[in-house]
């Protein structure tokens, strides 16, 4: 998200930090170099001229320059300015007043009505109160009913049954009353769009909201259109007086004009973003979280966010009940490995940890450990039920078996069951510390946690500054052996 707009600022930003004092022209050099990265990241002239202006104005008064750390000072301004731009507060669904409350999808065609449609019922239906209905009501788009059926079954939420020979408004008309014979409190219209605005059009989408009445009218916009999709949340407005935008495919390389634009020019608030291709990427908008990417600054709340909606307490409770008895099994470690790769990529995660996203670069090279986790759930999936609890039964033939259903070598199924076995060690060790009053939470010397360097999914990059402080096995046997024998010399030299 903003991946190369906020690259070029972090360049901007260290040199203005590595100036140990900051006067007038050293600022307008730097605000020089934001309004470039602005203009290049396609955000509207006129938005990035009063950004900069008001930057400018709040730069260059005496608190800032009198500081001691004035270039913290300016990245702090620059961070407040852009949450202001981006809209100030994050703002809700109004869904109140609706029996059912409707949401109706507008956009062009392309981007992206019927998998937001899913995304949002699947985002509603998670409000625990909320039972989302599903109504297609695209009737030229070939297949697109079938499309937005097909996913209203992998989700199990209900949806109206509409064929292409109906009318639009009579689809949503009748859509209501189906609705609540199915016990739904929410309907979402996925309306049809065109490559263009036109007068059909238009006048199809006014006769719905005429009939129906709809609490929210969204703007589906694609982000990667830049200020293109401006100027169309400006004629649907006009139209249709949209209550909000939803920006699709961020997860690309979407540059953040359209993001950086809409709010100034049309008024209109983003309430969502598309982050990805699966039903669970739509999140919910919060300006500050976004304008903290877009500085590098990462965005710890949506991470701890992601991170409740998969982990349940009543199952995290069992989990450590688990690990307190070291009865962790493979079937436990498969379905903690399924959680985590629910929560995105290791790129997209290390992105939300601030300071993480700026190695992002040294692990391209690098084995990812999604690739490793894949490599082990295809593993534990060739193993029957009763190995995967008592992985200590698999014998040399069952390896070969097991090895042969998953596509891998004898030598991968050795290696899972070798840091399986180093896990269940370190955690009898950890249990036997706490027994001394140490505890799990105390943390004490595991001491044979060395071990785990080899762990799948583990292995770092060697960079500067990598805590896990990186190194081999072997590397570290041969530093031993350097240790004692000079120990051996400095002994023989006193004598």
């Amino acid at each position: 998200m903003f991946e190369s707009l906020s690259d070029r600022l972090d360049g901007v930003f260290k040199k203005i930090k590595g100036q140990g004092r900051l006067d007038e022209k050293s600022i307008q050099e730097g605000l020089r170099e934001v309004r470039l990265a602005l203009l290049e990241a396609d955000v509207n002239y006129k938005v990035v001229k009063d950004f900069i202006d008001r930057v400018r104005e709040r730069s260059l008064g005496q608190d800032v320059l009198g500081s001691l750390t004035p270039g913290q000072q300016v990245i702090k301004i620059v961070h407040e300015e852009l949450v202001h731009l981006l809209g100030g507060e994050q703002e809700d669904l109004q869904l109140k007043g609706g029996d059912p409350a409707i949401i109706m999808l507008v956009g062009l065609q392309g981007s992206g009505k019927t998998t937001t449609a899913a995304k949002l019922a699947l985002y509603l239906r998670q409000q625990k109160h909320l039972k989302p209905y599903l109504v297609p009501a695209d009737v030229y788009r070939p297949a697109a009913i079938d499309q937005l059926h097909t996913l209203a079954a992998q989700l199990e939420v209900p949806a109206y049954a509409s064929h292409s020979g109906m009318d639009p408004v009579e689809i949503c008309s009748q859509a209501i009353r189906s609705s609540r014979e199915d016990g739904a409190n929410v309907l979402i219209f996925d309306t049809a769009g065109r490559l263009h605005i036109d007068e059909g059009l238009m006048q199809e989408l006014a006769a719905i909201k005429a009939r129906t009445s709809p609490q929210e009218i969204l703007l589906v916009a694609d982000s990667m259109t830049g200020q293109d999709a401006v100027n169309v949340a400006q004629k649907f407005d006009e139209l249709l007086a949209v209550n909000g935008v939803v920006l699709t495919k961020l997860e690309g390389d979407a540059r953040g004009g359209a993001a950086l634009s809409i709010r100034s020019i049309t008024g209109k608030p983003i309430k969502f973003i598309g982050t990805g291709e699966k039903l669970s990427d739509l999140e919910s908008f919060h300006p500050d979280r976004v304008a903290s990417r877009i500085l590098g600054m990462g965005d710890m709340l949506t991470l701890i966010e992601k991170a409740q909606r998969e982990f349940d307490d009543q199952e995290s409770e069992q989990l450590e009940q688990k690990f307190r008895k070291a009865e962790f099994d493979l079937e436990d470690f498969r379905s903690q490995m399924r959680k985590i790769r629910k929560l995105g990529s290791v790129q997209g995660l290390m992105k939300l940890i601030p300071g993480m996203g700026k190695i992002k670069d040294q692990l391209q090279d690098a084995q990812l450990p999604e690739t490793e986790m894949s490599r082990m759930e295809a593993l534990i999936n060739s193993m029957t039920p009763e190995e995967r609890k008592k992985p200590n039964i698999i014998n040399s033939s069952r390896k070969t078996r097991i090895a042969r259903g998953s596509g891998h070598q004898v030598q991968d199924v050795n290696k899972l069951l070798k840091n399986f076995s180093q896990m269940q060690t370190m955690l009898k060790k950890m249990n036997a510390s706490g027994k001394k009053g140490k505890g799990l939470k105390g943390m004490p010397d595991l001491g044979g946690m060395q071990g785990l360097g080899g762990m799948p999914g583990m292995d770092l990059p060697e960079m500067a500054g990598n805590p896990t402080g990186g190194g081999s096995a072997s590397k570290k046997k041969k530093d031993r052996k350097k240790k004692k024998k000079s120990y051996s010399q400095g002994k023989k030299k006193k004598r």
